[in-house]
């Protein structure tokens, strides 16, 4: 059940990436002064990959306590 823990882990720091490429994405958008309304497409496009990211995140710990709980 060892690798059920690193495997979530793994999975859990892929979602992590994606949560912090997501802020990043959205703060470059905000210094790159755009208008009202292309800050909010831009906040708009990263919208779903932020979700995703934050699912993958969850997954990963969901997977990570199983591991810990069949150990």
């Amino acid at each position: 059940m060892e690798n059920l823990i690193w495997i979530g882990a793994l999975v859990s720091l892929i979602g992590l990436a994606g949560l912090v490429w997501c802020i990043a994405s959205v703060w470059k958008a905000k210094k790159a002064g755009l208008s009202d309304e292309e800050l909010r497409a831009a906040v708009q496009k990263v919208m779903p990959l932020n979700t995703g990211a934050l699912f993958l995140s969850v997954l990963g710990l969901m997977i990570v306590v199983l591991g810990i709980a069949f150990s």
